[in-house]
C-alpha cells in the first residue's frame, strides 16, 4: 500500500513539474544556459567570470531558427540560413575570453550572423560595431538584439573585408568567418595594444590571436577550428589581383 502511494505521489509530482516547465519555458531555457555554461564552457577551462556570466545571461535560443530552438543549448554549431552558422557555445566563449573585451571598449565584429556573438559582447559592456554581408541575417540580428534591449550594438550590412573605418580605431576585432589571409584593413583599424581573434585558412584552419604593437603584430596560433569561409567583393578582387 505504501509503495502504491509513493508511486502515485511521484507520478503526480512529475506531472506537476512538467506542467510548470511547459508554462514557464524561459525558466527551462535559463536552466539550460546555466548547465551549458558549467558543463560545456567552465569545464573546458574558460575561467573569465564576465564571459561565464554573459553566456549564462544571453538567451541563445532567440538567435536560432524556430525549428532548432530545442538544440539551442547543445554543444554544437547550428545553421542559421544563408550558408551561415551560429558557432558552438564553447567556441563563442573561448574566442570572447581570448579577445578580453572590457566595459566601454570598442569592438569590431566581422560576420554578425544571427547576432549571438555580438549580444555576448554587448552583455559584457562593449560598444559593438558589427558587419554582416547577408542583409536578411543582419536585419534578423538587429531585430533580436534590439528586442533584448541592447543599445550598444551598431549594425552595418556590407562586405566585412574592409572593416568599418568610420569608427576606427577599435580596441578589439573579432572575425567569425575564415579568410585565407588576414585582411589588411582590419589590422589598420586596430589600435596599438588591441587584440584580434580570427580563424584563418582554406580547408585546414587555425584560430589566431594577434596583438598590435608599435612594431607590428605579435601572433599566437591558438587552436584548430572550422568556420565558414569569408566571402565578399573585396576578398574576390584581392584573389583576382593575386592570381593575375
Amino acid at each position: 500500500m505504501e509503495l502504491a502511494l509513493i508511486f502515485v505521489f511521484i507520478s503526480s509530482f512529475l506531472l506537476i513539474a512538467g506542467t510548470l516547465n511547459h508554462s514557464d519555458p524561459e525558466a527551462v531555457y535559463k536552466q539550460r544556459r546555466l548547465d551549458m555554461a558549467e558543463e560545456q564552457i567552465a569545464l573546458r577551462n574558460v575561467r573569465s567570470p564576465e564571459v561565464l556570466r554573459a553566456m549564462e545571461t544571453v538567451p541563445r535560443h532567440r538567435f536560432v531558427p524556430e525549428h532548432l530552438v530545442d538544440l539551442a543549448y547543445a554543444d554544437t554549431p547550428l545553421p542559421v540560413g544563408m550558408g551561415q552558422t551560429i558557432s558552438q557555445p564553447y567556441i563563442v566563449a573561448f574566442m570572447t575570453e581570448l579577445l578580453g573585451p572590457e566595459k566601454g571598449q570598442k569592438v569590431l565584429e566581422i560576420g554578425t550572423g544571427s547576432g549571438y556573438q555580438a549580444a555576448v559582447l554587448a552583455e559584457m559592456g562593449a560598444e559593438v560595431y558589427t558587419v554582416e554581408i547577408q542583409e536578411p541575417l543582419s536585419l534578423f540580428a538587429r531585430s533580436v538584439i534590439n528586442g533584448l534591449g541592447y543599445s550598444n550594438v551598431h549594425f552595418k550590412t556590407g562586405d566585412g573585408y574592409p572593416g568599418w573605418e568610420e569608427h576606427a580605431p577599435y580596441d578589439a576585432v573579432i572575425v567569425t568567418a575564415a579568410p585565407e589571409e588576414i585582411p589588411v584593413p582590419l589590422k589598420a583599424q586596430l589600435r596599438e595594444g588591441g587584440r584580434m581573434v580570427i580563424p584563418l585558412g582554406d580547408g585546414t584552419q587555425e584560430l589566431l590571436l594577434l596583438t598590435k604593437t608599435k612594431d607590428g603584430f605579435d601572433e599566437e596560433r591558438v587552436a584548430p577550428v572550422r568556420f565558414v569561409p569569408m566571402t565578399g567583393e573585396a576578398l574576390k578582387h584581392r584573389k583576382t589581383d593575386t592570381e593575375s
